[in-house]
C-alpha cells in the first residue's frame, strides 16, 4: 500500500478555485445526489421516520467547494428543502455564491465560511449532513467526522463520500488516465495528489468506529470512492 501523502487542507487561491470549478464534476455529482436521495428515501421508510413523514428540510454540506452538490440537489424534484453550504476557502465560496445566484437558488442554498473541524451549529440541528471529498484534505479527519456526527439529528442521515487511496502508484496513474485524461495537466495533477492524500476503506472504518458509528458504515462504492452512510 502506498503511503498517504497530504495535500493542502484549504484550496484558497483564485487559481485553485477556478481550476476546481472548471473541472467536469457533473457525472460524479449526479451519482452522489442519486445515491444520497436513495439513502434519504430509505431512511424515511423506517418506523421511527414514518412517525414524522415529510421532506428533509435541513441539509448541511461540509466542504462544499463551489457548491456544485447543493446546486445539483436543489435542482431535483425529489428534494424541496434548504442547504447550508460551508467551506473554509474564501475563494471557493465566492464562486459558490456566483454559481448559486446564477441558477436562482440563493433562497435555498446559503454559504458560510466555516471550519469543518469546529462547526458553529447545535447538536442535532440538521436532518442530513453530507460531504463530498473533504476528508482527504484533512490531515487528521477525526475531528471533522465527529463534528458532522454531532450536528446531525439522531434519526437523521450522515452521508459522506471521498476518494479511495489506491494500493500502488501504477493504479494511481491508471485512474488518472481513466477519469481525467480529458482535463488539463494541472487538473490531472490535482486529481493525482488527491488520490495520494485519500484514505483507505479500512482507515475510514477505523475513524467511523472511533466516533461511535456502527460497523459496516463505510464501503467501497466505485473504483475510486468509498462512502460512509449512517444514522446520526
Amino acid at each position: 500500500m502506498i503511503p498517504r501523502v497530504l495535500e493542502p487542507e484549504v484550496m484558497d487561491s483564485p487559481e485553485e478555485a477556478a481550476d476546481y470549478d472548471a473541472m467536469d464534476h457533473s457525472e460524479v455529482n449526479r451519482v452522489f445526489v442519486d445515491d444520497l436521495l436513495h439513502a434519504m428515501s430509505e431512511q424515511r421508510s423506517t418506523p421511527a421516520a414514518l412517525e414524522q413523514p415529510g421532506c428533509w428540510p435541513s441539509v448541511l454540506d461540509v466542504g462544499t467547494g463551489t457548491a456544485l452538490i447543493p446546486i445539483e440537489l436543489c435542482q431535483r424534484d425529489e428534494f424541496d428543502g434548504n442547504v447550508i453550504a460551508v467551506d473554509l476557502a474564501e475563494e471557493m465560496l465566492k464562486l459558490a455564491k456566483l454559481n448559486i445566484a446564477e441558477l436562482g437558488l440563493s433562497e435555498r442554498v446559503r454559504c458560510e465560511m466555516v471550519d469543518g473541524k469546529s462547526l458553529p451549529f447545535e447538536p442535532g440541528e440538521f436532518d442530513v449532513v453530507i460531504s463530498n471529498s473533504i476528508v482527504h484534505h484533512i490531515p487528521e479527519p477525526f475531528e471533522v467526522l465527529r463534528e458532522m456526527r454531532r450536528v446531525v439529528e439522531p434519526d437523521g442521515l450522515l452521508f459522506i463520500r471521498d476518494l479511495l487511496r489506491p494500493e500502488t502508484g501504477d493504479e494511481v496513474e491508471r485512474l488518472v488516465e481513466l477519469h481525467a485524461s480529458g482535463e488539463s495537466p494541472r487538473a490531472q495533477q490535482l486529481f493525482r495528489q488527491s488520490l495520494h492524500a485519500a484514505l483507505t476503506v479500512a482507515e475510514m472504518a477505523e475513524l467511523a468506529a472511533d466516533v461511535g458509528l456502527p460497523e459496516g458504515s463505510v464501503t467501497q462504492t466505485s473504483d475510486r470512492h468509498w462512502t460512509l452512510m449512517a444514522s446520526g
